[in-house]
């Protein structure tokens, strides 16, 4: 609000909104010191997305740079490209001036080292062995494939994004999102957040929205695009949400996840 109000702009106030959280560590979901992988490390994922012209920018496995959703609008106003991943975005960063510093905080290691204790419990591997329900790595493909079994994944808070959707007087819409991904995950693991019309989408013609929740499910889907095109078509927002969560629900039953939507009359569900 506070960015509008001092004449800033809908990517202005969607940048600095999520800047906020990454500093602030929501939920230990956003930002550094959280969610930390198989090896450790915190890594982050972000976007942004211009709802009048379409231009988008994020980054997916960014190491050592803190502010990931200024990195992707890095992405967006100096290059010509959409998604810049891993140790290469890491180097465009420092290179447009951000700082590298640690991301792991006390509070992640402790995670990490409890989670070794634990076997590595839970993991996010199957068929392969060693066993990954009792065991920790390093694992190798094993010969013959099983149906999945029902995902032992962690609690839900362990997978959380802040999204936000911002709608000026004017019309103007954009989409953005940050996260520091799910706990214990595989190195190199990007989920929904960073995908454009499944973490957010921006239409100014339309509307916007953000999903969060079991990322590799979400981003199958592409949510936050369908409920985009509901709103274009005339759904309410909340009806539009309902639809895209719905559309997941039929093939994941026990799928779990949220989505906000909002349109350019500033109706939201």
């Amino acid at each position: 609000w506070s960015a509008l109000q001092s004449g800033g702009s809908v990517l202005d106030a969607v940048e600095k909104g999520c800047a906020c959280c990454e500093m602030e560590q929501c939920d230990g979901s956003v930002g550094y010191g959280g969610s930390p992988d198989e090896s450790g490390e915190t890594t982050l994922d972000a976007m942004i997305m211009n709802g009048d012209t379409m231009e988008v920018g994020a980054v997916a496995d960014l190491r050592r740079i803190k502010n990931a959703i200024g990195v992707a609008r890095a992405v967006m106003e100096h290059t010509d490209h959409t998604l810049l991943v891993g140790e290469s975005a890491s180097l465009f960063a420092e290179n447009m001036g951000f700082v590298a510093e640690d991301l792991t905080t006390n509070k992640s290691v402790n995670i990490f080292s409890q989670w070794l204790k634990g076997n590595c419990q839970p993991n996010y591997r199957k068929n392969v062995f060693p066993d990954p329900s009792k065991s920790c790595g390093p694992y190798k493909p094993r010969g013959t494939l099983t149906q999945n079994k029902s995902a032992q994944h962690a609690n839900t808070r362990s997978h959380d994004t802040i999204g936000m959707i911002c709608v000026d007087q004017d019309g103007h819409v954009a989409a953005g999102t940050s996260t520091n991904g799910l706990t214990h995950k595989v190195p190199g693991r990007v989920g929904d957040s960073p995908i454009i019309g499944a973490g957010a989408y921006a239409d100014s013609s339309a509307g916007g929205a953000a999903s969060t929740g079991d990322g590799d499910v979400m981003m199958r889907f592409l949510p936050s695009y369908l409920a985009v095109e509901l709103m274009r078509a005339g759904a309410d927002p909340s009806a539009a949400c309902k639809t895209a969560i719905s559309r997941i629900k039929r093939h994941y039953s026990e799928f779990f996840g949220a989505i906000i939507c909002a349109n350019t009359t500033g109706h939201y569900g």
